[in-house]
């Protein structure tokens, strides 16, 4: 019989950790045991995602995700004999927060993985942490590729070529759109998002006629939506991230823009956004993920169940990222089983090739690069805030995180033994 979970009590427990672990390192080590395991029988790692801040709105149920998660395997026997013990941390949307919590992390709490990230901006400014120190970060989202870090698994999936390759030729020829103006939040992932876009677009026959960036949570998108308006575009390949993109869907249809007139086709809008900002505003746009709530199967209804009792919220939706933060703790726990112990070292050569069943599906860790093999998937949002998935890639697609510079199956640029500079 599975123990009843006591979320509060978790909570509780998880926020007296971390206190007590910053006020005196009360845990001792067991050197026959290695970094990760304390004589007190668990295992702690770390949950670092922004609580607080623009970018809250989706990260505070990245966390929750996560902790379900180890929630759930705490309930059937931890991990090694052992339980699961998190301890907590706000990044606050702002990268000098995350790197101050990441190092806090590693340095301090010693602990050997940490979950968390949710932009590309957070995730560059912990990498020389767990880069240096040898330790692991599990990054949950989809991202713009052009890294090879032999310490981050990319549990998120969501490189380019699992969001864009079918998402840009499907635009032109199943919507017979082909001016594409590209907007999105001024940082890494939209930059180089826009890249692939670009590439793809003009293989496809198409053409983009601008691209442009505001910063992350900018709310005013007056003068934008009117660029778009006057560009002449027929699409809007949307790359606009956090509470910036409720600003932005607003002031579309504000302004009188229709989605059937000249859609939004985003590769970040997803579930938890369109929550927040109102059907209304979405319905009738596009988005491009792996993963959507939609996945009609018993699985991913039960997950959905699952998240929402957690939560205590019976309308909490789960989307791309969530579900992402939530396996990828699965996929550790795994490796950890493999390697028999919980350092870094093993964590890292046993995750490689591992398998899992999502609620969404099969996901697979690419031993050569750490990214994860994912399902493309593209939805149509409606006007009651669900989605409808309206076009599935036949089987999982390998992730090909410098596609966007020649890197094919046959001709890898990350390897397990790192980055070929020579073919960039």
């Amino acid at each position: 019989m599975t123990k009843k979970f006591d979320r509060r009590k978790f909570l509780q427990s998880t926020m007296m950790v971390g206190a007590g672990t910053v006020a005196g390192f009360p845990h001792i080590w067991s050197k026959s045991a290695g970094l990760a395991m304390a004589a007190s029988s668990e295992i702690e790692v770390g949950v670092l995602f922004s609580l607080t801040g623009g970018l809250s709105i989706v990260e505070k149920s990245l966390s929750d995700a996560t902790l379900m998660a180890i929630a759930e395997i705490n309930a059937a026997g931890g991990v090694l004999g052992k339980q699961i013990k998190p301890i907590v941390e706000d990044g606050a949307s702002d990268p000098k927060t995350y790197n101050e919590k990441a190092s806090k992390l590693v340095l301090r709490d010693r602990v050997p993985t940490t979950f968390g990230g949710y932009t590309s901006a957070s995730r560059k400014a912990v990498l020389p942490v767990y880069e240096k120190r040898k330790n692991v970060f599990f990054y949950p989202t989809f991202y713009e590729g052009y890294e090879c870090s032999k310490n981050v698994v990319y549990a998120g999936g969501g490189v380019p070529n699992q969001q864009l390759d079918n998402f840009i030729p499907w635009i032109i020829k199943t919507l017979g759109k082909k001016k594409f103006f590209i907007v999105g939040s001024n940082y890494v992932y939209p930059r180089e998002m826009a890249k692939v876009t670009k590439i793809l677009v003009e293989q496809n026959g198409g053409e983009w006629v601008a691209d442009e960036y505001l910063e992350l949570g900018h709310s005013e998108w007056g003068a934008m939506v009117k660029k778009i308006k006057d560009s002449g575009c027929d699409v809007v390949l949307s790359n606009v991230v956090g509470s910036s993109l409720v600003s932005f869907y607003r002031e579309y249809k504000a302004q009188g823009l229709t989605m059937d007139k000249l859609p939004i086709c985003a590769t970040v809008t997803s579930e938890i956004e369109v929550a927040a900002m109102g059907a209304e505003y979405a319905a009738g746009s596009y988005s491009s993920f792996p993963y959507h709530m939609a996945i009609d199967t018993p699985a991913n209804k039960s997950f959905i169940e699952r998240y929402r009792k957690f939560t205590n919220d019976p309308k909490a939706v789960t989307h791309m990222a969530l579900h992402s933060a939530y396996f990828e703790v699965f996929l550790w726990k795994q490796a950890v089983e493999k390697a028999g112990k919980a350092t870094p070292a093993g964590i890292l050569e046993g995750i490689k090739g591992q398998s899992f069943d999502a609620p969404g599906g099969k996901i697979t860790v690419d031993g050569e690069n750490l990214h994860v093999y994912m399902t493309p998937r593209i939805a149509q949002w409606q006007s009651d805030g669900t989605s409808k998935i309206i076009d599935e890639y036949p089987s999982a697609l390998r992730p090909l995180p410098y596609s966007a510079y020649g890197e094919t199956s046959d001709n890898l640029f990350c390897s397990a033994s790192g980055l070929d500079t020579k073919k960039l």
